[in-house]
């Protein structure tokens, strides 16, 4: 295959898309904007489920290092209200197929994968311009320019490629979250750990809620929920860090001691996640030479889906590739039919998910969601 493949972002989507391909004996190379692997700390517990990231993990060949990397117990999930009170507790019993993983670990694993020199980083898209044939030129932040027959956009929710593709903007939903962690959880701070439990916390009021993970090593990772316009969070300043942290925690006056601390004590800047979500059916008429997948492609409230879903495309794109090596129009037709299907699907239920934890039913509405799937 004569076909040079550029792939916008070393995410998980996209070093999902360059393992697959090289599995298949198709070469790619993928250009990210980050000046190395660590150039910063990769987010935190991702649920990976059988039927679309477990899938894609076994076409990558990666599957059985996937499972080493299990955080063990890391599936117990509770949801709390605001007094902490326990009102469904499902521990991790091992039988469900959703295990827990850190996100900088699968990566790891995904980067391990491909040969060494398919990542060129610090490599940030500034153009592309399509140059007619399918074909399009890539201009670059270091002033280094690439001409590529097939461009795939894995670059996220701010997109650099989706123009080629799409008007679409993604648009706050009117809800932002707010992280923090607690470190060493079971020794400094117990109350919040026993609160937790071993997996993940959803304690939850309508407009409102703290929900947190544990990880390995005793770290709580907390992500505190706010209906807020963008305006209100403007007034707080993130960068001091007790100040943001006090000014959040007011908006939870009255909760337990146990939820709130894990606001107050947070041991790191808190960090304004603003959600954003492109329209639930979005899609584009055929462009030559160009796609997208995850984020990118379908941009939606946070559901558990995303990364799930970045890694599943990419290996339908990859098994598309190589399944027309000589007709990549036909290879992106046939993945593009499936995507904008199985996009929309997904992104109509996370928006109601997120409806759900922290809508006018709240916490009740989601344990009856979460009793309603064991059923």
């Amino acid at each position: 295959m004569n076909t040079s493949i550029s792939i916008i972002g070393a995410g998980l989507g996209g070093l999902m898309l360059a393992r697959v391909l090289h599995v298949h004996g198709i070469a790619a190379t993928v250009y990210e904007a980050e000046a190395s692997a660590e150039a910063r700390a990769q987010g935190g517990m991702l649920d990976i489920h059988e039927y679309n990231g477990q899938a894609a993990l076994k076409e990558a060949g990666l599957y059985e290092q996937f499972l080493e990397i299990i955080h063990p117990g890391g599936q117990a999930s509770r949801v709390l209200d605001k007094n902490g009170i326990v009102l469904r507790d499902d521990p991790d019993d091992g039988t469900g197929g959703r295990p827990e993983v850190h996100r900088g670990d699968l990566r790891r694993i995904l980067l391990n994968a491909v040969p060494a020199d398919t990542i060129r980083w610090g490599s940030k898209l500034i153009e592309a311009a399509p140059l007619g044939g399918g074909r399009h030129a890539l201009a670059f932040a270091d002033g280094s320019t690439v001409v590529t027959d097939l461009l795939v956009g894995a670059d996220g929710a701010w997109s650099r490629v989706r123009p080629l593709l799409s008007d679409a903007k993604p648009t706050y939903a009117g809800t932002a979250f707010i992280e923090t962690y607690l470190l060493d959880s079971d020794t400094k701070h117990s109350a919040s750990a026993k609160a937790v439990g071993g997996g993940a916390m959803y304690a939850l009021a309508p407009g409102k809620g703290i929900t947190a993970h544990r990880e390995p090593s005793g770290v709580l990772h907390t992500y505190v929920q706010l209906n807020k316009p963008l305006d209100w969070f403007a007034r707080i300043d993130f960068s001091d860090r007790e100040t943001a942290l006090a000014r959040i925690a007011e908006e939870f006056d009255g909760w337990a001691p146990e939820l709130t601390a894990l606001i107050t004590d947070g041991e790191t800047g808190p960090a304004l996640r603003p959600i954003h979500a492109l329209p639930s059916d979005h899609k584009w008429q055929r462009v030559p030479g160009v796609t997208l997948l995850g984020d990118a492609a379908h941009l939606m409230s946070p559901s558990g889906e995303g990364a799930n879903l970045a890694m599943f495309d990419a290996a339908e794109l990859a098994k598309a590739i190589a399944a027309n090596p000589n007709d990549i129009e036909a290879a992106l037709m046939a993945y593009e039919a499936d995507l904008f299907v199985r996009s929309a699907a997904e992104a109509s239920e996370s928006a109601e998910i997120l409806k759900m934890c922290l809508g006018p039913e709240a916490p009740d509405s989601l344990v009856n969601f979460f009793s309603a799937k064991k059923a």
